[in-house]
């Protein structure tokens, strides 16, 4: 790592201590680790990204994983602290993957931490920080055990983004977060919702057995590595959320229509006009409800709760 402008540090093999989470018991959302199909099913698929660090990175250079980063970003910006004239603002981005999203906040003078359980993401990571000139502290580790990796840290703004549906404990994720800001920071949570799922079986796949399963399923078919994938309702968030002591700010709707549009709509040459229309519709609740994504936009209400355990 000698002469790079950030470093990597490896969570310790010892680190047993227990998530923030055991009340977190919302119906679909805890999971307690290797305990039930379930928790199974998602521990089967933990190692997905491991390997797939550049196929990742290829779609995030798609029009859709353009698109989806760039409403993304707009949204964590309408919300972001102001900045500070005794220090620079952190960032901590749990599961930050390549770490897109994260070196934007970069280029506005954070200072940047990157969390990840693949150590070959938080490579692709550092590669582009490098070429960004961007200097990047990474640490490869539980997204659950967030608070134990960063003992008495508290991050102006965090992100999570394309997370929740992955993990075993969604609640254990966002209590580590919790636990990690202060009065005035900025927690983005942007997660893949149960109507989305429907409208994409019906209208993109033709599929209306799909799309009728999709009305009361818990797990959906993530394409790009073909496993499984949870999906969310927007009260659940609400009240995980809760339980953590933190407010939703604003909701917005991320790919609104994009995934629908007929072929005959280039999605290269129009890239500025779906992302504008999108924007619009994103911002308003009855076209927020059925998109592809939820982006929760989170104040801390209340002083964190005490790690359990």
């Amino acid at each position: 790592m000698r002469g790079r402008p950030y470093r990597l540090f490896r969570s310790p093999a010892d680190q047993h201590s227990q998530p923030c989470s055991p009340y977190y018991q919302i119906q679909g959302y805890y999971l307690v680790k290797g305990v039930g199909p379930i928790a199974e099913h998602a521990n089967a698929e933990s190692d997905r990204f491991r390997g797939g660090a550049r196929t990742y990175a290829a779609y995030l250079d798609t029009p859709e994983g353009r698109l989806r980063s760039d409403l993304a970003f707009a949204n964590v910006q309408e919300f972001l602290p102001r900045p500070l004239p005794e220090r620079s603002l952190c960032a901590l981005d749990i599961g930050c993957g390549i770490g897109t999203m994260a070196l934007r906040l970069a280029s506005l003078g954070f200072h940047i931490t990157l969390l990840d359980s693949s150590p070959q993401m938080l490579e692709l990571a550092g590669r582009a920080a490098e070429e960004a000139g961007a200097s990047i502290a990474t640490q490869e580790g539980d997204a659950s055990q967030a608070a134990n990796l960063f003992p008495g840290e508290c991050f102006d703004v965090i992100l999570c983004h394309n997370l929740l549906e992955f993990v075993d404990d969604p609640g254990g994720v966002l209590c580590a977060a919790s636990r990690l800001m202060g009065e005035a920071s900025l927690l983005s949570v942007l997660v893949r919702t149960q109507a989305g799922e429907v409208l994409k079986s019906a209208i993109q796949a033709g599929d209306l057995d799909g799309a009728e399963s999709a009305l009361s399923a818990e797990w959906g078919r993530e394409s790009l590595f073909g496993g499984a994938v949870r999906l969310f309702q927007r009260e659940n968030v609400n009240e995980m959320l809760r339980q953590v002591s933190l407010t939703v700010t604003a909701v917005r709707g991320v790919r609104v229509i994009s995934d629908y549009l007929p072929p005959g709509i280039s999605r290269e040459t129009e890239y500025q006009r779906i992302l504008a229309l999108e924007r619009k519709l994103g911002r308003r609740a009855e076209f927020a409800a059925v998109a592809r994504y939820a982006q929760f936009l989170v104040r801390r209400t209340a002083p964190a709760p005490e790690q359990q355990g």
